[in-house]
């Protein structure tokens, strides 16, 4: 496994941690306790180039390769757990479904602007029924003479009330079960019956919206299609691997932050005369949590090795994704140990990493599936 940083990589990495330390460390409590989207992070995040990392130039991009990628991810939700969850969504997910399966006027109509950050992305899949199960989705996309019209609605969609793009998913072919779902392109600014329906209050990840998404009605062009029809579920599945790359990236940044607010507090809180981190109980929680986190790291890479060699990377990226994501709750549970009585308050960061680490091991494939996923692989 080759992953060497490059020049270009180490650079744009100082970069984004230098971002992160000056603009989003300081406001992160801040988006966390109002809960609403930190759209002056994003234009910032955009005039820096982060919100097209791994796509060419020639669509807007910043050309990085997935290694790349995936350390400045983990740089940004080691400031914000949901500033990681706006730019993994928005990336991985919805304009990576413009790249893999975009026609050459659809990628400079959608991506162009995903990319240079003008425009946010989502990627609405879930639904009530239809979580792990994405085959029971009830969303229906009519074909109508040379339109589409879309009826149903989403659940869970993160960015989904701020986002300009959203890929969503339905059945052209109700009957068919997975190989009757169609990916299409959808712009709720200008697409009538597209409805915000609220979003979720959550336990964290607070700042990213995850919505309900209504619709009602909606007609589109046929030209608003990805692929041809009943190749929708095919893509999802591919464009979620990448994904479960973001979400292990952004797993090990948590974690990250986690670790190092647990060695600060060792090494300045004192009891019996001497800082905490010399008794032995708490060392050895450093190092289990430093253990953790640089084999999350390595497991990423693997991942995103694969993938940058056009090997296939189902089973690496289920384990990176499985294996950080529960590190990120075990190193952020283990840093308010560390910190005590005051890990449980606000007064320090910690309590937010515990809660904005659960979520990865739910979204883009819980642990459950993921377990099945590697399992499956292994016995073929």
């Amino acid at each position: 496994m080759e992953f060497t940083p490059t020049a270009e990589h180490r650079r744009m990495r100082e970069t984004v941690a230098d971002f992160v330390d000056r603009e989003v460390v300081p406001q992160a409590a801040e988006i966390d306790a109002a809960d609403e989207f930190p759209a002056d992070l994003v234009d910032e995040m955009a005039d820096l180039g982060l919100m097209g990392m791994p796509f060419p130039d020639e669509y807007g991009g910043a050309g990085l390769d997935t290694h790349a990628y995936a350390d400045c991810l983990a740089e940004i939700a080691r400031g914000s757990g949901s500033l990681g969850t706006v730019v993994a969504a928005h990336t991985s997910l919805a304009a990576a479904m413009v790249a893999d399966y975009g026609t050459e006027a659809q990628k400079r109509d959608y991506l162009v602007p995903l990319n240079e950050g003008v425009d946010v992305g989502a990627f609405a899949l879930s639904e009530a029924g239809a979580g792990s199960d994405v085959g029971a989705m009830t969303t229906t996309a009519t074909r109508d003479g040379d339109d589409y019209v879309l009826d149903g609605g989403k659940l869970w969609t993160s960015n989904g009330s701020v986002a300009d793009t959203v890929i969503a998913f339905a059945k052209t072919d109700p009957d068919a079960g997975n190989e009757g779902i169609t990916a299409f392109v959808l712009r709720p600014p200008e697409d009538d019956g597209v409805v915000v329906a609220g979003t979720e209050d959550k336990l964290g990840d607070r700042g990213c919206p995850a919505a309900e998404l209504r619709f009602d009605a909606v007609r589109l062009p046929a030209d608003r299609r990805l692929g041809d029809e009943g190749e929708g579920f095919g893509q999802a599945l591919r464009t979620l691997n990448g994904g479960r790359i973001s979400i292990a990236a952004r797993s090990v940044g948590i974690a990250r932050a986690a670790r190092d607010a647990a060695v600060d507090y060792a090494g300045e809180r004192e009891q019996f005369d001497r800082p905490i981190g010399e008794f032995q109980a708490i060392k050895h929680k450093l190092a289990d949590m430093d253990t953790k986190v640089q084999a999350a790291h390595l497991l990423m890479h693997r991942a995103a090795d694969l993938k940058e060699a056009g090997d296939s990377y189902v089973k690496e990226a289920a384990q990176a994704k499985l294996y950080a994501s529960e590190v990120s709750r075990e190193v952020a549970n283990e840093a308010i140990q560390v910190h005590g009585g005051v890990g449980y308050t606000t007064d320090f960061p910690v309590e937010r990493y515990f809660r904005d680490a659960k979520l990865n091991e739910i979204y883009e494939g819980t642990s459950e599936i993921l377990r099945n996923t590697i399992g499956d692989r292994l016995l073929d």
